[in-house]
C-alpha cells in the first residue's frame, strides 16, 4: 500500500477536515462560565446581545446646584455653562448640597472649610439669596421684614454698584452680605489664580463700596458651588468664610413656584442653608414661593440666622 506524501492534497484535505470537527470542543473549554466576565451590560440593555464600549454611557452624581452663569462684565449677559447634561432632566432632589470639597486648610484668619449650616444650633434655618441685588431684592426684603426674617444676600460685584441704595437697605435692615465674584465665571476653578483672585477681591471691593463704610462681607461663595483649595483659600486670605447650602431650590432654572417650595418643606432640616436668587433672571417664582415659604418656617416652629462664621 502507498503511502500519501505529508504534501499530497488527500493528506491536507484530511487535516482540515479534523480541525473543523474538533474546533467546537476546544473553544468550548475556552469560554468563561460566568456570562458576566466579559464585563457589565450598559444600562438597560436587553437579551443576550453584550453592549459595545461605546454605547455604554458613564453615569455620575448630580452636580451641586449651579446658580446661574455670568458670562460677561454686563450685568444682562447672562448665560449657563454646565458640564454634560445628565441622563434625564428631572431636577435635584430636595435637600441636594454643593460638592464634598478637598480637605480643609488652615490659612491666616480663619479655616478654608465650606459652610453648611446655620450659627446657631436648633430649629433655624439661613436663608441666602444669590446673584442681586436686582429689582426682585426689594420685594424680598418687603417679605422678609413682615415676619422678622433675616437673610444672607451673596452679590455679584457689578451688581452692587449698579444698586448702592438696595445694598444699604439691605444693610440697614438687619442682613448680611456675602461675596458672588465680578462676573460669575463657571467653572470657576479652571481659571488663572490671578483671575480668581481678582473675582473674588475685586466684588468684595465693590460690595463694600456700595454698602458705605463699615461694611461686612462675611463669606464667598463660588458661583455654582465650584469651589476649590485655590479660591477658597483666597477667600480666606481676604477676610471670608467660604459658604455653602444644605437645600437647593434650583429656582433659578424657574421649576414653578410648588417645585421651589416643596424642595425647602422636603428638604430642610433644623440649621439648614437654603439656597435661592434674586438676581440673574426672572425671579418672580423665587417671591411668590417666599410669601408661602416664610409663614410656613415660623408655623413649623423655625427662626432665621445666619451662616456660621
Amino acid at each position: 500500500m502507498r503511502i500519501p506524501s505529508p504534501r499530497s492534497p488527500l493528506v491536507h484535505a484530511l487535516g482540515y477536515g479534523l480541525a473543523v470537527l474538533l474546533a467546537p470542543v476546544l473553544l468550548a473549554g475556552c469560554s468563561p462560565a460566568d456570562p458576566h466576565a466579559a464585563g457589565p451590560a450598559a444600562p438597560g440593555a436587553s437579551g443576550s446581545a453584550a453592549a459595545t464600549p461605546s454605547a455604554m454611557s458613564s453615569s455620575a452624581a448630580a452636580p451641586p446646584a449651579a446658580s446661574p452663569a455670568i458670562t460677561s462684565a454686563a450685568p444682562s449677559a447672562r448665560g449657563r455653562t454646565s458640564a454634560a447634561p445628565a441622563p434625564t432632566p428631572t431636577p435635584d432632589p430636595p435637600g441636594s448640597t454643593a460638592p464634598a470639597p478637598p480637605p480643609a486648610a488652615s490659612a491666616p484668619g480663619g479655616t478654608t472649610s465650606i459652610v453648611y449650616r446655620a450659627a446657631s444650633a436648633g430649629r433655624t434655618v439661613a436663608l441666602t439669596f444669590d446673584d442681586g441685588p436686582s429689582q426682585y431684592t426689594g420685594q424680598i426684603l418687603d417679605l422678609l421684614a413682615q415676619y422678622g426674617a433675616h437673610a444672607t444676600f451673596c452679590q455679584i460685584g457689578p451688581q452692587a454698584s449698579a444698586r448702592p441704595a438696595v445694598v444699604k437697605r439691605v444693610l440697614a435692615e438687619g442682613h448680611r452680605l456675602c461675596d458672588h465674584t465680578v462676573h460669575h465665571p463657571q467653572p470657576m476653578h479652571t481659571l488663572s489664580h490671578e483671575r480668581q483672585a481678582y473675582e473674588i477681591a475685586a466684588a468684595k471691593e465693590m460690595i463694600g463700596e456700595a454698602g458705605g463704610p463699615g461694611t461686612e462681607v462675611a463669606w464667598f461663595r463660588a458661583p455654582g458651588g465650584d469651589f476649590s483649595a485655590e479660591n477658597r483659600l483666597i477667600a480666606v486670605q481676604h477676610g471670608m468664610r467660604p459658604l455653602g447650602w444644605s437645600v437647593d431650590t434650583r429656582d433659578w432654572s424657574r421649576p414653578g413656584v410648588a417645585s421651589i417650595v416643596a424642595a425647602v418643606q422636603h428638604g430642610l432640616r433644623p440649621g439648614g442653608v437654603v439656597l435661592m436668587h434674586d438676581g440673574g433672571g426672572d425671579r418672580s417664582q423665587t417671591v411668590a414661593a417666599l410669601r408661602q415659604l416664610l409663614p410656613w418656617l415660623t408655623t413649623h416652629g423655625y427662626t432665621f440666622d445666619f451662616p456660621a462664621t
